[in-house]
């Protein structure tokens, strides 16, 4: 039953639920992952959070600056040598929006989305950032976004993880704590698949035993809980046994599902060439069947755009492997009825510098800059064809309407129906939440 990306373990009590402050704790013994109802109706159901990981540039994707163009090679403020973006930035949409020539097919979509250009964070080094943008903590191990809304809401399909990380190869920088349940139970935390692998059978290991038949499997488990039966009428309830026991349930339906869901052969050849080739194509189409079938979060990791050097053939690379499938995700969703149920995200862990890197060579790129960045949100509850915030002239630092990371996982709480003041669990005689002791929702991106 060895489903590997499954936690079997949970350290804490899971009953202490405190999802809404109207809403009891789960009777021993319940189905924590069940859904749940959120504080107040949200609009979002389900979450696809596309992380960019390494950092894109704002001005170079979200965020146009002519004046730093006309003050290209030029010094600006005692920075550094302006270095303007190689791109032209366009109108689109019946808003009118701009955005780069990297994001055309992307941009198609731009009236349904909400573009945040006055994002900033705490610390502009990747691995620290990174953590931070999903989780909310620079310090202690937290849980993770995705942790805590399925903490909050349940999941909808009992056969799948409510929460699921979609990487390509190697783990995030962070590691496994960007995904993570920290303190939460281990439930809640997300199971990480590697989609670079060939078939399902690969993506999970262990997905199939082939030394129990299915038959033998259950009849073990429900021996496994008729003794747990036993304990729980003598002793004490015990909540990582429980947790166990529901993680190895979930492995056991998951070899006849997760099968299913991430066979991205299963759709048609035209919804397959619409996604693309790319990896992310491949993540993003496994993403919408996952959301489709009741999973309530899903993180998809598209590495690579830490450019200090050659920017612009290396951002043109990689912006190229994710425009079109996340148009086409954009369209998927809109087809299916679901975009107005899904919040979709994409963004990174910091911005870049509008001068350019001084060991870039000749081919430069550009440093980070935790002080501007943008991320894009479409979907679930947020507005369409408008842009919230400003950087300065040349997007060093944002300076209208700054949105901290706080403030940004406070909005996404909002969308999924819950207060993030009131979202929290008890631990070590505090009472935890995803904001920590800040955040505010930004209402002007909201419906």
């Amino acid at each position: 039953m060895g489903l590997g990306a499954l936690s079997l373990a949970s350290l804490l009590d899971p009953l202490d639920l405190r999802a809404a402050s109207n809403q009891p704790p789960l009777p021993a013994g319940a189905n924590t992952l069940a859904p749940r109802a959120p504080q107040f109706p949200g609009k979002a159901k389900a979450v696809i959070h596309i992380f960019a990981q390494g950092a894109p540039s704002h001005v170079d994707t979200w965020d146009p600056k002519p004046a730093l163009t006309r003050m290209n090679n030029q010094t600006i403020g005692g920075d550094g040598v302006a270095m303007g973006s190689p791109f032209k930035f366009q109108h689109y949409g019946k808003s009118g929006i701009e955005v780069s020539d990297l994001f055309a097919k992307t941009a198609a979509h731009i009236d349904d989305m909400a573009v945040i250009r006055s994002m900033y964070t705490d610390i502009p080094a990747h691995d620290v950032a990174t953590v931070f943008m999903n989780t909310g903590s620079l310090r202690i191990t937290k849980p993770s976004l995705g942790a805590w809304t399925v903490y909050g809401l349940g999941s909808e399909n009992k056969n799948l993880p409510g929460f699921i990380s979609l990487r390509s190869g190697k783990l995030p920088a962070g590691g496994a704590a960007n995904y993570g349940s920290a303190f939460l139970p281990g439930v809640y935390q997300g199971t990480s698949v590697n989609t670079q692998a060939k078939n399902v059978q690969q993506m999970i290991q262990n997905i199939r035993n082939n030394y129990v038949s299915k038959t033998e499997q259950r009849r073990q488990l429900d021996f496994i809980h008729s003794l747990n039966e036993l304990h729980a009428q003598n002793l004490q309830h015990d909540a990582a046994l429980e947790s166990r026991l529901e993680t190895a349930e979930i492995a056991f339906r998951m070899q006849t599902e997760a099968t299913d869901v991430f066979d991205i052969n299963k759709e048609s050849a035209e919804v397959r060439a619409a996604y693309g080739n790319s990896q992310p194509g491949k993540q993003l189409l496994i993403a919408r069947r996952l959301v489709e079938r009741g999973v309530r979060f899903v993180q998809v990791w598209h590495d690579g755009w830490d450019h200090h050097q050659d920017l612009e053939e290396r951002i043109t690379t990689k912006a190229g492997e994710i425009d079109q499938p996340l148009a086409a995700l954009m369209t998927d969703l809109k087809q299916r009825g679901l975009l107005d149920s899904t919040l979709v995200i994409w963004g990174g862990e910091f911005g870049r510098k509008p001068t350019k890197d001084k060991n870039g060579g000749e081919k430069p790129g550009r440093d980070h800059n935790a002080k501007a960045f943008s991320v894009v949100m479409a979907g679930g509850g947020v507005k369409g064809g408008i842009v919230h915030g400003a950087t300065d002239e040349f997007g060093a630092a944002a300076v209208q309407d700054k949105v901290h990371v706080h403030d940004l996982h406070a909005t996404i709480l909002q969308c999924l129906g819950f207060d993030h003041t009131k979202l929290t669990y008890r631990f070590n005689g505090r009472d935890f939440r995803l904001t920590d002791v800040a955040g505010n929702v930004v209402k002007q991106i909201l419906v």
